[in-house]
């Protein structure tokens, strides 16, 4: 007889899976908030533009070898005398080519959106005549090493036979209306070369082109988009300006399946700050109207907000995976970082699993890349951010207080100089050149009272670090430095890090060494645990004096360049240290910032059995060899994954984006690891720039030599009689009368001067 209830357990499990399918089903699609729920398309923006010639052959090749085949190409198409369509990235060819060189003095002036523009323009040759004009670099920051190498002007059936391919092909057809003055139909031109080639994507920030274009195109095959321009412009076609159309989209609807917009009407940017000001709902209301999005104007080597902190990739997560939207796509000069972005780093969570655990991650003075150096802040920030070991610089003050900073000289990172023990000046040449006011002449009850003043190593290419926090945090002293550290149980361990220990002890009567004994004995870090003490110094005796009272971890640091360590001076330095700090020009050697080659030092290190350490890891592109895309993941991608090397820790002051790295998804897949993720190979982009580009030949890094290793033994601590301490009401003392001394007060005290208008 038929039992109902015989079937109802084997129905509820089978209508469990179901709903767990369907379940899984939506999550997959709901995990990109973008309007069709598939990852963001990337855009080369005329193939890898930051590196090579914009439109140029190589570049788009680049765009395909380094991100793989998903990557979509973006043309510019001018139009020339004979209707033939080019990709170039401007209407005024002189912002992108040599054609003054074939065509000397034949500037000409044509009306372009209303605005007179001085220039050569395509219109004026035939394609015969452009086919031999050499493209150049357009943006002058960035380097003009590959514009020798006899890249001409492509024509768009150009695109078809290239041997790298791309996903697709995005036109952008910029100036409809001004070549339509001239006689010359992009309309027809695009409707022809359709017939030959397949495009992805057409745009342009003129409506009636598109309308135009709409019925002879299927949105299946090739999507049309529009392209806005900065608000206050005006679409030539139809007199009206972005802003009013972009309270329109459901008539931008009409004709085009997409658009294309500045990231600044995505995420606007404070003009006055640079800081981000919360984000428009344009994209939500253009996805409710049935628009893909796309966001344009991302490059890496050009300042952006003050919140990406000079990170790039940051920037892309920001619009595709901030919880709220994700744009439909990106163009950018630098591909490779948003497929990084959205590849390997989108979608992690706050808690990620750190995929790559064999690399410790030092901070340099904290997290002083966002905040001033050696700070409470700057080490809370550097916990928070994921570092392994925090770091310390003692200092020792007038009365023996050891404490943190990065320097010596309070100057490079307080306001002293801004206070009244400006007065304090001096000038010693055993620790630097040029004056300082130092840390020994000041009691720590007076450096303490300073405001701390963050570090800017590259405010000569008017590049600064987070100004909101420039004068936040407290320095402190090495006892609570060690406080800090113990009762955070993520970190593996503290550096603590000593120089001029002889000069101190024999000019000053300080002693530095015991002190920092101390301040750990009574922080309890001479007994085993679970966090390893690493002391620092490019002294070997300080090292050594290190070894003969304590049983810390030893690291002794390599202040040259080296390309090479002489088997004596690797010898010498076991006898004292278990590890080394090299800086990263002695891991890959480098001509004009070119990576020119692999050196020997890491791989000599490394048979000798010493961890290396090397440093310094920042955002900014400045920092970075042009081999690595103005992107610091790509670097720090290339410097962990390097062939031969084995690198044990980065020292970074921007640790959050070194933490960032080990967490994300494309780690530990060998083989399946995706093409934006491999490493860079040194020499190659250096040997794609022809001979008479080609910068000055340089000579071989020297070896490190066993003589450079050795360091007479330190001195004994003086016998100093104990003077009174200066204070911020103290004068300043009596000087002597002589005229050379008064010359020489005056010198430092310009010196103090000048600098403290660079730490303003």
């Amino acid at each position: 007889m038929w039992n109902p209830r015989a079937l109802s357990a084997p129905l509820a499990v089978l209508l469990l899976l179901l709903h767990c399918l369907l379940a899984t089903v939506s999550a997959q699609r709901s995990a990109w908030k973008t309007l069709s729920g598939a990852p963001p398309l990337v855009v080369a923006r005329g193939g890898f533009s930051g590196m090579f010639p914009d439109s140029s052959v190589i570049a788009y090749n680049l765009a395909v070898i380094t991100c793989g085949p998903d990557v979509y190409v973006w043309c510019d198409v001018q139009l020339t005398k004979d209707s033939v369509g080019i990709c170039l990235p401007d209407i005024n060819l002189l912002n992108s080519t040599y054609i003054t060189i074939p065509y000397p003095n034949q500037t000409k002036t044509y009306l372009v959106n209303g605005v007179a523009t001085d220039g050569y323009f395509s219109l004026d040759y035939t394609m015969k005549q452009l086919s031999s004009v050499a493209l150049t670099q357009g943006v002058y920051s960035r380097t003009n090493r590959f514009d020798g190498n006899g890249f001409t002007i492509l024509t768009v059936d150009d695109l078809l036979t290239s041997k790298q391919k791309p996903k697709g092909i995005w036109l952008n057809i910029q100036h409809d209306a001004f070549y339509a003055e001239h006689k010359l139909s992009m309309r027809s031109f695009v409707i022809s070369a359709s017939k030959r080639i397949v495009f992805s994507h057409i745009s342009s920030p003129e409506v009636n082109f598109l309308r135009g274009i709409s019925s002879r195109f299927n949105p299946k095959t090739t999507k049309l988009v529009f392209r806005f321009m900065a608000k206050n412009d005006v679409d030539p076609s139809i007199n009206q300006t972005y802003e009013s159309l972009l309270r329109n989209l459901t008539f931008i609807k009409t004709f085009a399946s997409g658009i294309l917009v500045p990231k600044e009407y995505i995420w606007p940017v404070d003009d006055a700050s640079l800081y981000l000001q919360p984000h428009t709902t344009l994209v939500s209301d253009a996805h409710k109207a049935g628009l893909e999005v796309f966001g344009s104007d991302f490059v890496n080597d050009v300042p952006f907000s003050f919140n990406y902190s000079y990170d790039p990739l940051a920037e892309y997560l920001q619009y595709i995976d901030n919880g709220d939207f994700s744009v439909d796509g990106v163009l950018s000069d630098f591909p490779v970082t948003p497929f990084e972005a959205i590849g390997c780093f989108s979608q992690l969570g706050t808690n990620a699993t750190k995929q790559y655990k064999e690399t410790l991650i030092i901070s340099k003075y904290g997290a002083s890349g966002e905040y001033p150096a050696c700070t409470n802040l700057s080490y809370i920030k550097a916990i928070e951010y994921g570092v392994d070991v925090l770091d310390c610089p003692v200092q020792i003050s007038k009365d023996g207080i050891p404490f943190c900073l990065n320097s010596i000289d309070l100057i490079e990172s307080t306001t002293v100089a801004q206070s009244s023990f400006s007065k304090f000046a001096m000038t010693i040449p055993q620790i630097k050149s040029g004056s300082g006011i130092f840390a020994f002449n000041l009691t720590w009850s007076d450096i303490k009272t300073l405001t701390p003043s963050i570090l800017n190593p590259f405010a000569k290419y008017r590049l600064f670090r987070n100004p909101k926090s420039k004068n936040s945090g407290n320095l402190m002293a090495l006892s609570d430095f060690l406080s800090l550290t113990k009762s955070h149980s993520s970190l593996s361990g503290v550096s603590i890090a000593v120089e001029n220990a002889a000069y101190l002890a024999e000019k000053q009567g300080l002693n530095v060494i015991d002190a920092v004994i101390n301040a750990l004995s009574e922080a309890g870090y001479d007994n085993p645990g679970s966090q390893k003490v690493y002391i620092q110094s490019t002294d070997s005796s300080v090292l050594l004096k290190f070894k003969e009272k304590t049983s810390y971890e030893l690291v002794y640091k390599i202040d040259e360049t080296v390309g090479d360590a002489a088997n004596a001076a690797v010898e010498d330095i076991k006898k004292f240290a278990s590890a080394v700090i090299v800086n990263k020009n002695s891991v890959f050697s480098n001509n004009d910032q070119f990576l020119t080659s692999t050196t020997k030092t890491v791989p000599k290190l490394n048979a000798a059995n010493l961890s290396v350490f090397v440093e310094t890891f920042s955002n900014e592109f400045v920092s970075q060899a042009w081999d690595f895309f103005s992107d610091a993941t790509v670097e720090i991608n290339s410097y962990l994954n390097a062939e031969g090397l084995k690198i044990d820790g980065i020292i970074t002051d921007f640790p959050k984006t070194a933490d960032r790295y080990r967490r994300n998804k494309c780690l530990n897949l060998g083989d399946k690891r995706p093409t934006y993720m491999d490493p860079v190979a040194p020499g190659g982009l250096f040997s794609l720039i022809t001979t008479d580009f080609l910068p000055p030949a340089q000579a071989p890094l020297p070896p490190l030599t066993e003589s450079e290793v050795a360091e007479p033994p330190l001195p004994p601590v003086a016998k100093i009689a104990p003077a009174s301490s200066p204070s911020a009401g103290t004068p300043a003392p009596q000087r002597n009368a002589q005229p050379k001394v008064a010359v020489c007060f005056f010198f430092s005290s310009l010196a103090v001067f000048i600098a403290s208008l660079l730490v303003l």
